[in-house]
This record gives C-alpha cells, structure tokens and sequence, in this order.
C-alpha cells in the first residue's frame, strides 16, 4: 500500500473488542501513513486512552462494544475536540448509519468492506470530508428527505447532503471543494440545487431545514 501523496504522519485511537480486528485496522492505518495507533477494547478503556493522549487525529470504533454504545463515545469524543471520527461497524441498518452520523461520526464502514473502502474512507475524513459505506449510501439516501420552505418533503442526494454539512460546520465554497475534490463552481451549482428543492437561496435556512429533518447534524 503506497500512501497519500497528501497524506502526513497521523496519530489515531481504534476501540474494538476483537483484537484481530483491531490488529488488522492497526496495520492498514499504519501502510496508511499512522504514526501513533492507540488500542483500546471497551468505551472505558477508550476513555481512559483519549484522556491520556489528548485529541488524535482520527478515532475508529464500533458501535457495538461491550460495556456501551459506540454513539456515547462518539459524543464524548466530539465534546472532547477529536473531529475525525470513523464508524467501522456490522449493521447495515439505516437508523444505525444516521444515528451515527448525526452523534458526529465523519465516516461510515462496514466491517465486511474490502481493504479498498475503508482506505478510501479513512482517506476522505482525514481530509476534512464524509464517507458513507457504498453498500449503504443508497439505504442512507433514502432517508434524506427535507420538507421545503412550503411542508412539501424534497429528498437530497448524498452528495449534496455532504455539501450542506459543510456548509453547516462553516466551510466556505472554496473550503467545502477541497474537501470533497470539487470546484468551487462545481459546489455553487450543488448549492443552487439545493436552493431550488429546499425553496430558499439563504445558507443558514437550508442548513436550518436539513438540521431539524436530522439529515446532517
């Protein structure tokens, strides 16, 4: 595995209770460019390890784990500054995904995507993006449905769900391209489209929208 030409040397927490697991994910992030991978079995033994090293780069866990949910952590983790989380998980269930998502996980994985995946996915949030599993994306897009500035329910792309979480952390359209490799003209036009389904041109009402469906977080 030849890393990122973008890619630097990246600090991250796995929390697993499988250990093979863990060692597997361990291994790939370190072919990945990772030079300080943290381990950690339990949300207790993950809380213990996030207070000892502070914030690191990216953090994967599961949702499962044996003395809690993962969407706890997730919270915990996001209060505490770590802004890169990865959901790396069994369920392919779209409550589950959009759950995760809206706790403030980044990314989406299941523990059955191949190798590819999971690099493309770690890739995308550690350059400031979101990645949904493909074999789930369509199950999460169908739950992206938005009642208009007039009650009527519109459904956003993925894509565009994307574009307006950034929007909604604050990106600006030059930001919001280099996270997704999009032109900034490329993302007015995404935006534009969102204005027109949504029936308002102003961010903060599209975002407004979005948030009280629980869309994006």
């Amino acid at each position: 595995m030849v890393p990122h030409p973008r890619e630097e040397m990246f600090s991250v927490l796995v929390v697993d209770d499988h250990p093979l697991l863990r060692e597997a994910i361990a291994q790939r992030l370190s072919s990945m460019g990772a030079g300080t991978v943290h381990e950690a079995a339990s949300i207790s033994e993950a809380r213990t390890r996030a207070l000892a090293s502070g914030p690191c780069d990216l953090a994967i866990l599961d949702l499962g784990l044996p003395d809690g949910s993962g969407l706890d952590l997730i919270a915990e983790l996001r209060a505490q500054g770590w802004n890169r989380i990865v959901v790396l998980a069994a369920s392919d269930d779209p409550s589950a995904v959009r759950a995760a998502f809206q706790a403030g996980a980044q990314a989406y994985l299941l523990k059955s995507a191949s190798p590819g995946i999971v690099t493309d996915g770690v890739r995308r949030v550690l350059e400031g993006g979101l990645y949904a599993d493909p074999s789930v994306a369509p199950l999460l897009a169908a739950g992206t449905r938005v009642p208009a500035t007039d009650n009527t329910p519109r459904e956003l792309s993925a894509r565009e769900v994307e574009v307006l979480q950034l929007v909604a952390d604050g990106r600006s359209n030059k930001e919001i391209g280099e996270a997704l490799s999009l032109s900034a003209l490329t993302v007015k036009s995404h935006l534009s489209r969102i204005g027109r389904k949504l029936g308002t041109g102003d961010r903060a009402q599209m975002v407004a929208l979005a948030m009280r469906a629980g869309v994006i977080r």
